[in-house]
């Protein structure tokens, strides 16, 4: 049977953190934003209801809000907003060289590294849920930042609450097996009893059998596609790039950012990193902004 392998995305970087702060860029992002003025409001002493802001007085109220949450997450730049997802999905499939046997004749879920688009978007995918740092949560909420977390149960059983809250945030929790074993390594039913048996905690804690799989380590084969397939999974995606406290890697040999590429990062904090989440997604966010990407949400996309 064919096995397809990914290397351990699971290892912590290890070099210390440097962290660029401009506020001065922030500075001019206010001016640009129309920062200096303020929105006009009734004269004193008139009764009756305050009026309704207009559509541009909100639009400057909250540019400047976000001026103010860069700042506050020592951002180099406000992160940018994603365009309004497609009306119509773009057409899912196996990366070449990433389909197993049979891959379309008994329309298996398609393992992908990078989701087909024309705009300048990334999609940050977070793994295990090892770490639960309330930080990341309001930062992420704060920045307007969409990610999806695939989740193992033996790592979040003990604060479910934790992601729950970050779904009501409006973010996407998926299925990442029960125990984050090497999936390859285990017989049919063994894989279809960790996806399956995360899908069951899943919709019990989160209210819903979620259709995205990752397999762990990035490591599949025939069987755990079938087994996913059986359990309701419908895509397997997987990252193009790794982001660390420290460091960035890459899939690709040229090392550069693609339109529509899934990155990957794990919750960690100081127990295995040099940093915490919140180094790590300013880390992220610094980079993609100042190439231009915003960040989108992969299941508008699926």
């Amino acid at each position: 049977m064919r096995h397809v392998g990914q290397n351990d995305k699971c290892r912590a970087g290890s070099r210390s953190l440097a962290v660029r702060c401009s506020v001065a860029a922030l500075a001019t992002a206010a001016v640009l934003t129309g920062c200096s003025g303020s929105p006009g409001s009734a004269p004193a002493g008139q009764g009756g209801p305050a009026k309704a802001p207009d559509a541009a007085s909100a639009r400057l109220a909250e540019q400047r809000r976000m001026v103010a949450a860069a700042r506050k997450w020592r951002l180099d730049q406000v992160p940018l907003t994603a365009p309004a997802p497609p009306k119509v999905k773009p057409r899912i499939t196996a990366r070449a060289g990433f389909e197993v046997d049979h891959q379309e004749d008994e329309n298996l879920p398609p393992v992908f590294t990078t989701v087909p688009t024309d705009k300048k978007i990334v999609f940050l995918t977070i793994d295990d849920g090892a770490e639960k740092d309330p930080r990341f949560l309001q930062m992420m909420r704060e920045l307007k930042v969409p990610y999806t977390a695939f989740l193992s149960d033996y790592l979040v059983k003990d604060d479910y609450g934790y992601f729950r809250k970050m779904q009501a945030y409006g973010n996407t929790v998926n299925n990442h097996t029960l125990t984050h074993p090497y999936l390859p390594g285990l017989s049919y039913e063994q894989q279809r009893q960790e996806i399956c048996g995360m899908q069951d905690i899943m919709e019990k804690q989160y209210g819903k059998r979620p259709e995205v799989l990752r397999p762990p380590y990035g490591d599949y084969n025939q069987d755990t596609l079938r087994a996913a397939k059986s359990c309701g999974i419908k895509y397997a995606p997987i990252w193009n790039e790794e982001v660390f406290v420290d460091h960035w890697e890459y899939r690709e040999d040229d090392k550069q950012l693609r339109k529509g590429d899934i990155v990957l990062t794990h919750f960690r904090g100081t127990d295995e990193w040099d940093g915490t989440m919140v180094d790590d997604m300013r880390r992220f966010l610094n980079k993609v902004t100042r190439e231009g990407y915003a960040v989108a949400r992969l299941e508008d996309y699926l």
